[in-house]
């Protein structure tokens, strides 16, 4: 048994099989890929690793599993599942996952090419300890009861990001009580009944049929997360120097990929140093921006209000068409306009389940604080046009008539 010194947890205990998986290339990369991306050029200090965050996931996991009542082979897949969560993550972390997406129809949980066919030493390690690499896979994409555990509303990811990211920032919005939330994780529903809480203490439910739930009594638990997440959002994750900056490195990498010869498969192998080098070379005016955090300014920044519907819910094409249009309208180069639309606004947490009076609930039925925080997504929710700072009036005007906004908001 090893142990490791983290920053936010202490000392991670890892089992044999864990620090073999820590020793292959796969999960070494992650050093050399950072948690927050762009974030980080707002935070000086957010320079923690999607590595260390792995062995905080890991450590969550092993605290939940411990509290249920599992085989030791369910629990050993369900270890190596946490740490191995984000290994198919391309370089900048999210900031590269459209691309990845868009070209492979693969998100970063989708680790099945990779545990099985891109790694084989990965896959060595785990058969070797007679683990299977295709279960591994599927609990790191969410399946089962289990699989929750890993990728879903209550997941041990979500709880390790929350807190590590607010104390390498040093904001204090994302601190939550880990240490409840796991110990009050409980599995209930299909193949048994369930216990006085809720939810099974007995090894009455099957763990690959079962859902993932909050114990009798963590209403307000469970509203912590989200208010954490709610206020991350706000403060760090959408900050809007970080929505500029990864605007531009996700125009900056298609245009990396459509001038060389370089493919998805090498592409999302990438460390951030490596694609950063990459960019300076052949996409200098974007590339070399990034580097020295010399980003464009918004042209416009508006919300929902303001923008017609047809506009919220556009699509890649979409974007990239209107920034052509934009550009066109204005004289400029079209590297020089970028249209960054989000995704409508959500709280993917509000479906957490809790258990109250015995009966388990969606957080969002059991709560009446979902209802505000939704709303307060919704106010939040921002479309940017982002341009070189001498052309900030220009393009707000242009990109007000082409993508039909009322107002073209604040430009600072």
């Amino acid at each position: 048994m090893k142990a490791i010194k983290d920053s936010v947890h202490g000392h991670v205990r890892l089992g044999d099989l864990a620090a073999q998986l820590i020793d292959t290339p796969a999960f070494q990369r992650l050093r050399h890929i950072k948690q927050l991306s762009t974030v980080r050029l707002v935070y000086p200090s957010a320079n923690h690793t999607r590595f260390e965050h792995s062995l905080g996931v890991y450590h969550l996991a092993r605290g939940a599993v411990e509290g249920f009542d599992l085989d030791d082979d369910t629990a050993a897949h369900v270890r190596a599942a946490a740490l191995l969560h984000d290994a198919g993550h391309g370089p900048y972390g999210h900031q590269t996952e459209g691309i990845i997406r868009r070209a492979t129809g693969r998100d970063h949980d989708d680790v099945a090419w990779l545990l099985t066919d891109a790694d084989r030493e990965v896959c060595q390690v785990l058969e070797r300890n007679g683990l299977g690499p295709e279960r591994v896979a599927s609990l790191i994409a969410g399946d089962g009861g289990l699989g929750a555990l890993v990728s879903g509303e209550l997941d041990v990811d979500r709880m390790d990001y929350l807190v590590r990211d607010a104390h390498h920032t040093g904001v204090p919005y994302g601190t939550v009580d880990t240490g409840r939330l796991v110990n009050e994780l409980r599995l209930a529903g299909e193949g048994g009944s369930a216990g006085s809480d809720g939810a099974s203490d007995s090894g009455s439910v099957d763990p690959e049929r079962a859902e993932l739930v909050l114990a009798e009594g963590n209403v307000p638990t469970a509203e912590s997360l989200l208010v954490a997440r709610s206020l991350m959002n706000a403060v760090v994750y959408r900050h809007h120097v970080s929505r500029v900056a990864g605007a531009m490195l996700e125009r900056a990498c298609e245009r990396y990929l459509d001038r060389t010869d370089a493919d998805v498969a090498t592409f999302r192998r990438m460390a951030d140093h490596d694609l950063l080098v990459e960019l300076r070379e052949t996409v200098p005016e974007l590339g070399r921006r990034i580097e020295r955090r010399d980003l464009y300014k918004r042209a416009v920044w508006v919300g929902l209000a303001d923008v017609p519907a047809g506009t919220v819910d556009a699509g890649h094409a979409e974007e990239v068409a209107a920034e052509r249009e934009i550009a066109d309208a204005v004289g400029l180069d079209r590297e020089a306009v970028v249209v960054d639309v989000p995704s409508r606004p959500g709280l993917k947490e509000s479906g957490s389940t809790v258990v109250v009076d015995g009966v388990p609930q969606r957080l969002e039925d059991a709560s009446e604080l979902v209802g505000g925080l939704r709303s307060a997504e919704r106010r939040r929710w921002t479309l940017g046009v982002y341009c070189p700072p001498e052309h900030v009036d220009a393009v707000g005007e242009a990109a007000r008539d082409v993508l039909g906004l009322r107002t073209v908001g604040t430009r600072t």
